[in-house]
């Protein structure tokens, strides 16, 4: 057993919490899961939601820092040796490969919506100071910058350099030193959104609106959702995870570390919920607008009226830039310790070429929705065609994949010791019926909901 990475390692328990759930709250989170909640069943989702992660996404999880840990190289390297050492087939490395290129296409069109993210706290950072007009238009200007290629291209190209900046530096000086500012940071700002949201006067609303169960609206589809959303918030299958474990000290307790990451993850979500709400419902906007459609065009007109709205929403997409940030440092990691590993490049000069491979494929997705709008694939734009691949078919499989690795190929004194030789029997039988069948069973129905198989 290795007890150090050549890559560096995490200083302590808090540092790979911080990473892990940076990488873990992303776009999603923050507009995501609340609008989702809202439309099934509020609590009785929440409830169902709850229940999903402990019993797909924890298991996963911990199988993944398992790996990792085990390991202490990159996730196809990881798996080689494990594979090697467990007398398994060498195929396994496929598990890492997938997770790889599946984290390395997410990254080159999720840079492209975190360029929006800048785009957006820019306009509101020069109307603060007096230099730039209002947005009284929201749809028209989400339209025009859509149209505009250059604009995206360069908001893309800003964020993948933000990115390369921190990646570049290594474990110790760039990741954790980036985690360790930007978290607390996109707390504070969550905690503030969430006091503005609070004196609106609609903040009760907000939590009955989120939280109120509807038990009519279980249903398969419902739990179906559920699972997806538990299994997705945690930024698993991409190998992001089993790559941040290989930096994870030998003396962290695995099911700790990755329970208080899956909680830290569900009350950022909920938090950002009950911050935007508020505001949604004191200014009668439709919460159906999730996603790009209430953040982008429905949300600026709520900035445009209400007091210190301009302070507001420059610190509202200034949230969303972190917590694009925070992930995208882990979407890249795993491809740039690869190469480190398997080329003579430098940390450096691999997470450069990592970036600049994944910027010119990000120009697609810019492409998508402009010079490229009437091409499409299956019926989706290019941008959608490879969200779609990557978050409904290669996750799922990377996630299925994992846990089948670590419940069989490991053996049981390997995952044994790797999650505590002083976890209750029970516990560690739990985790290993979960990893080997329950989990690998409901990711199946996962994709058989989300792929309209049934």
């Amino acid at each position: 057993m290795q007890t150090s990475s050549i890559h560096g390692m995490w200083s302590s328990r808090l540092a790979f919490v911080l990473a892990a759930t940076g990488s873990a709250v992303g776009l999603g989170n923050i507009w995501r899961f609340p609008y989702i909640t809202s439309e099934n069943g509020g609590g009785a989702f929440v409830l169902v939601y709850l229940v999903c992660i402990f019993l797909v996404g924890l298991p996963v999880m911990f199988s993944e820092i398992v790996i990792g840990r085990r390991g202490r190289m990159s996730p196809i390297n990881s798996l080689k040796e494990l594979s090697d050492d467990a007398g398994k087939t060498r195929a396994w490395m496929g598990l890492g490969v997938l997770g790889v290129i599946a984290g390395f296409v997410i990254l080159s069109f999720y840079s492209v919506v975190a360029g929006w993210t800048l785009h957006y706290g820019f306009l509101y950072f020069k109307e603060l100071i007096g230099m730039g007009q209002p947005i009284t238009d929201p749809a028209e200007t989400f339209t025009g910058l859509l149209a505009n290629a250059g604009e995206l291209t360069f908001w893309h190209g800003l964020f993948m350099l933000m990115t390369v900046a921190v990646v570049a530096l290594g474990v110790e000086k760039g990741l954790e030193r980036a985690v360790s500012i930007l978290m607390p940071m996109l707390f504070v700002l969550l905690l503030i959104l969430l006091g503005y949201g609070i004196q609106t006067g609609h903040f009760m609303e907000a939590v009955s609106f989120l939280f109120r169960p509807d038990w009519s609206q279980l249903s398969f589809g419902m739990v179906v959702t559920a699972l997806g959303q538990a299994f997705f918030t945690l930024s698993l299958g991409m190998c992001a995870i089993m790559t941040y474990g290989a930096y994870l000290p030998s003396n962290a307790n695995i099911p700790a570390v990755g329970t208080t990451v899956a909680i830290s993850d569900t009350v950022v979500a909920l938090i950002a919920g009950l911050a935007i709400f508020p505001v949604v419902i004191a200014f009668g906007i439709d919460p159906a607008g999730g996603g790009a459609g209430l953040i982008f065009t429905s949300l600026p007109l709520a900035f445009a009226e209400m007091p210190f709205g301009i302070a507001y929403g420059m610190a509202f997409f200034l949230l969303l830039s972190v917590a694009a940030w925070t992930s995208s440092i882990s979407l890249m990691e795993p491809a740039t310790a690869y190469l480190v590993e398997s080329t003579n490049l430098s940390r450096k000069g691999a997470a450069l070429c990592v970036a600049a491979v994944a910027w010119m494929l990000g120009l697609v997705s810019v492409f998508s929705f402009n010079l490229w709008a009437e091409v499409s694939i299956g019926g989706r734009s290019l941008m959608d065609a490879k969200d779609f691949v990557t978050s409904e078919i290669m996750l799922p499989i990377g996630g299925l994949l994992t846990a089948l690795f670590a419940g069989w190929a490991l053996s049981s004194a390997i995952s044994r010791e790797e999650l505590d030789n002083k976890m209750p029997n029970w516990a560690y039988t739990a985790w290993l019926w979960l990893a080997r069948v329950g989990a690998p069973g409901l990711i199946l129905i996962v994709m058989a909901g989300r792929l309209e198989l049934f």
